[in-house]
């Protein structure tokens, strides 16, 4: 699956700088809010903490992924960020995340959003890939790898 498809490199975010889930999930959502005007960071944000509030996003070994679905998309976007000091995100095993991949999907996209989830848990499960995430130097680096992955 190639996921340059559905992130661009000013999707990326070397190094989030907000300490906290609700900071973290608001950072995420701003390049998509000032890439697409249709886009509401309110409207993103409320969905992506519904689905929070229904069970965690944060998979365990540093890895989050939030997502969620919004009627007024046509298709799935992708935001992946790294936070080199980590973020208590509520995760499974209650140690911090430094790896996010945000999805967001039509509403309609059950098929497509769910492989997608599921291929971007497959490649975080992946040592190297996660260790080659965290040693990158900057967003080019970061663009390389996640769409060549």
């Amino acid at each position: 699956m190639n996921l340059d498809k559905y992130i661009h490199i000013d999707q990326i975010i070397p190094e989030l700088s907000s300490g906290s889930k609700n900071e973290i999930l608001a950072e995420l959502i701003a390049p998509l809010v000032q890439k697409y005007d249709f886009l509401s960071l309110d409207k993103v944000y409320d969905v992506l903490l519904t689905r929070e509030n229904l069970g965690t996003t944060g998979i365990g070994e540093g890895v989050a992924i939030p997502h969620g679905k919004l009627d007024d998309l046509e298709e799935v976007l992708l935001v992946a960020g790294r936070s080199l000091r980590g973020v208590n995100f509520s995760a499974l095993d209650h140690k911090p995340v430094h790896i996010f991949f945000m999805v967001l999907a039509p509403e309609k996209s059950a098929g497509k959003h769910l492989k997608i989830l599921a291929y971007i848990s497959r490649l975080l499960q992946d040592p190297t890939f996660k260790e080659s995430f965290m040693r990158a130097q900057d967003r080019e680096e970061l663009w390389n790898l996640i769409t060549k992955a």
